[in-house]
């Protein structure tokens, strides 16, 4: 979803507990404002797995930058309707895979709509447990790309994205520190972005959203994660022990 509106609040800090890593995993392809490396987070290797916002707006040289740095595959976590067109053709080697993450017209959702319109960490724990199956199927499309880097995405980087970072840093023993001061660098890269839209600033939003339910981003996701047991999550829910194999392999060596 885009945004999220639940009023204004003082914000928390959106820089993470360390700012200086944070800005070495930061990937500067023109036309993007959101991407950057998973390496370096848990036991994540550089260059296995990069997640980003929509890249429509990639330019020839952006889509040449991410070429170079070794993405082959990505994978959309975006709604059809979302899909929009790109600013430059795709490098003719690179593979979209298309795995819509949002459970769009379904009872979960339209009841998830009315609590955070789906824009906040609050919502991860129902989506993991109620729509494991979408979950598993974007795993799954990392673990089963090509050999390369993946770049992962739906529109603003931040919340889709954001639970599927949350699951396979988990995976590769990312700390809960780690997941959410990686998952608040998407507000102040999306700021401008949203301004652009007419959207609030989102992190005031999402943290007064929270609040009425008595809690805060950093609980909400370390709760999250406290709970997601690796890797019995995945392969309880339909991921093989392959599969498990080969995305460990992906990230961790």
């Amino acid at each position: 979803m885009t945004g999220i509106d639940c009023g204004s609040t003082p914000p928390i800090s959106a820089d993470g507990d360390d700012p200086t890593t944070a800005r070495g995993r930061e990937l500067s392809w023109e036309g993007c404002v959101n991407a950057r490396e998973l390496g370096g987070l848990g036991r994540v290797r550089p260059g296995a797995v990069v997640r980003m916002e929509e890249p429509n707006r990639l330019s020839a040289a952006g889509w040449a930058a991410a070429w170079a740095y070794g993405v082959r595959t990505v994978v959309d976590l975006r709604n059809a309707d979302e899909y929009g067109q790109d600013s430059a053709p795709r490098p003719a080697g690179m593979t979209t895979v298309r795995v819509p993450l949002e459970p769009v017209g379904t009872p979960f959702y339209d009841h998830w709509e009315k609590i955070d319109n789906l824009a906040s960490p609050l919502y991860y724990p129902a989506m993991l447990a109620e729509q494991s199956e979408r979950v598993i199927a974007a795993v799954r499309a990392i673990s089963t790309a090509a050999p390369g880097c993946v770049l992962f995405h739906c529109s603003g980087g931040k919340d889709r994205t954001g639970l599927l970072a949350l699951v396979l840093l988990t995976l590769a023993e990312a700390t809960p520190a780690e997941i959410v001061a990686d998952y608040l660098l998407s507000y102040e890269r999306m700021r401008q972005r949203y301004a652009e839209l007419g959207h609030p600033d989102q992190l005031v939003a999402v943290t007064e959203c929270l609040a009425t339910r008595n809690t805060t981003i950093e609980e909400s996701l370390s709760s999250t994660v406290a709970a997601l047991t690796m890797p019995d999550y995945l392969l309880e829910n339909g991921l093989t022990a392959a599969e498990v194999s080969d995305l460990r392999a992906r990230l961790i060596t």
